[in-house]
C-alpha cells in the first residue's frame, strides 16, 4: 500500500502525495496498481495519473474506468483548488520505474536512473538492471555493477529497446490478449536484400 512507502517515486511533491492518498485505494479496489502521480501546473493544471493492471496489461476501457471513478473521488474530496484537466494513462513500454519491485520484475532489461545527491561524483547511471538486493537497486554499468539505495533515486526509467518490446508482445501474447492472425507479418532483423 501507498501509506508505507518510503520513497516518492509515486508521488514526489506534497500534494501529489496528499492526491495519491486518496487516489490509490480507489485504483487498488479496482485491481489496478497506481504507477505515478503528478499535478502538472501551468496555464491550467494537468493531473497525470498512471496505473497498470497487477497482472497483464492496462486497456484503454480500463483507463476510462479509471477515469470515471477517480473524478467522481476527487469531486467529493476535492483536494485542487484550481480547475484541470485529468490524465490517465498506462505506464508504456518504456515505463518509470517507481516501486522497489519494478526493479526485479524488469532485471535484465536497460534502465536511466537519477539519484536526488551525487554518487561517486555523479547523479545519472546508465546501464542494465540486475535486480534488488537488501534495498538497493542493482545495474550493470560499463565499470561494474553498483547498488543505489532506493531512497536515493528521484527518477528510473526503462530505455525502449528491441528485447524490451520483443519481451512486452511475448508477454501480452502469452496472456492471450495479442491474437496471432490479426497482424500481418512484420520484418524484424532487416529484408532479405540485405543478405
Amino acid at each position: 500500500m501507498f501509506g508505507n512507502m518510503s520513497n516518492d517515486l509515486i508521488a514526489k511533491a506534497a500534494i501529489d502525495k496528499k492526491l495519491a492518498q486518496i487516489i490509490e485505494p480507489v485504483i487498488s479496489d479496482m485491481g489496478f496498481e497506481l504507477v505515478r502521480v503528478r499535478l502538472m501546473s501551468g496555464e491550467e493544471s494537468t493531473l497525470q495519473i498512471m496505473a497498470d493492471r497487477m497482472v497483464g496489461g492496462i486497456e484503454v476501457d480500463d483507463l476510462a474506468d479509471i477515469s470515471i471513478s477517480v473524478s467522481a473521488v476527487l469531486d467529493v474530496e476535492d483536494p485542487i483548488l484550481d480547475a484541470y484537466n485529468l490524465e490517465v494513462s498506462s505506464p508504456g513500454i518504456d515505463r518509470p520505474l517507481t516501486r522497489l519491485k519494478d526493479f526485479d520484475s524488469f532485471e535484465g532489461y536497460e534502465a536511466k536512473l537519477e539519484t536526488d545527491e551525487l554518487i561517486d561524483g555523479r547523479r545519472r547511471f546508465k546501464g542494465v538492471l540486475a535486480g534488488v538486493e537488501e534495498g538497493e537497486v542493482l545495474i550493470n554499468l560499463s565499470e561494474g555493477t553498483i547498488g543505489l539505495k532506493f531512497d536515493w533515486l528521484s527518477e528510473a526509467k526503462l530505455i525502449l529497446t528491441d528485447d524490451l518490446i520483443a519481451e512486452m508482445l511475448r508477454k501480452r501474447k502469452a496472456l492471450g490478449e495479442i491474437k496471432e492472425d490479426s497482424f500481418d507479418e512484420i520484418e524484424t532483423s532487416g529484408s532479405e536484400e540485405d543478405l
